[in-house]
C-alpha cells in the first residue's frame, strides 16, 4: 500500500493557488515557469516559519524561500504561494516539534502491551515504547490519503518482508512490517511531509525503518489512533 511516486496531478483539497478562477474550480498548474508574485492567505505564518521579515508582503527573496521549501516537499504547484497546503505543512512541523520526548503524554497509546508501536495519526507521528519506557522516536510519518486512509485500532505485526515489492502498485516497499491487511510501516523516497500521503501504509524514512526492523517482530502490537489532517 506504499506510495512513492509524485504525482504532480494529484491535488488534495485545495491546494496552494494564484488565482481565483483556479480557487474556483479546484485546480492549478502542477509547475510554473516563475515564482509568484501574489500574497497568500498565509504569508505573514509562512514568512515567520522561514526566519523571513514578516510583513505579509511577497517579496522575490520570500518565493525563493517557499519555493525551496515546497520543492524540498513536493508541495505543488511550487510557486512560492503561501497558501493553505504549504502552512498546513509547516503548522504540522511545528506541532510535531512540540510534542518532544513525550509522544504519549495523552496516554492514548496502551501502556499494558509491553513492547508496542503507536501512530498518531493526527500529529503523523510514531513511536516504539514498551509499557510507559519511550524506547525509540517519536518520527514523523506519512499516512494514508483521504480515500485510503490508514485504519485504526489495536492491531499486530503478522508479516514482515525486508525487500517487499507492492503487488498493486508494482513499488519497492523497504523495510516492510504489516499489521493490518496491506497496511504496514515501510520506508519510502519522498519527504514525510508529501502531500496528500500514502495510500495507506506509514511510510517512514529508511533510517527509521531500519530502527523499527530491528526492534519490532512478528506478533508486537500496533496501536494507530486519531485522524489525519484533511481525511
Amino acid at each position: 500500500m506504499g506510495d512513492i511516486r509524485r504525482r504532480s496531478t494529484v491535488i488534495l483539497g485545495v491546494t496552494s493557488l494564484v488565482a481565483p478562477l483556479a480557487l474556483a474550480l479546484g485546480a492549478a498548474p502542477a509547475q510554473a515557469a516563475s515564482c509568484t508574485t501574489s500574497a497568500g492567505p498565509y504569508q505573514k505564518k509562512v514568512e515567520k516559519f522561514l526566519g523571513r521579515p514578516v510583513d505579509g508582503k511577497q517579496s522575490a527573496a520570500d518565493c525563493k524561500a517557499i519555493r525551496a521549501f515546497q520543492t524540498k516537499h513536493g508541495i505543488t504547484p511550487n510557486i512560492g504561494y503561501a497558501g493553505p497546503v504549504t502552512w498546513g505543512v509547516m503548522d504540522l512541523m511545528n506541532k510535531q516539534k512540540a510534542v518532544g520526548k513525550n509522544p504519549n503524554k495523552s496516554g492514548k497509546c496502551p501502556t499494558n502491551k509491553g513492547r508496542i508501536a503507536c501512530v498518531n495519526l493526527t500529529l503523523q507521528l510514531s513511536w516504539i515504547q514498551d509499557g510507559k519506557k519511550l524506547v525509540h522516536g517519536p518520527v514523523p510519518v506519512r499516512t494514508g490519503r483521504n480515500g485510503y486512509e490508514t485504519r485504526t485500532g489495536l492491531k499486530k505485526i503478522y508479516w514482515r518482508n525486508i525487500d517487499h515489492v507492492s503487488t498493486i502498485y508494482d513499488v519497492p516497499m523497504p523495510y516492510s512490517q504489516f499489521f493490518d491487511g496491506g497496511q504496514a510501516f515501510h520506508s519510502v523516497g519522498v519527504s514525510m511531509w508529501n502531500p496528500p500521503g500514502s495510500h495507506g501504509c506509514v511510510n517512514m524514512t529508511k533510517t527509521a525503518a531500519k530502527k523499527y526492523w530491528s526492534l519490532l517482530k512478528k506478533g508486537d502490537d500496533v496501536y494507530v489512533y486519531g485522524r489525519k489532517p484533511g481525511t
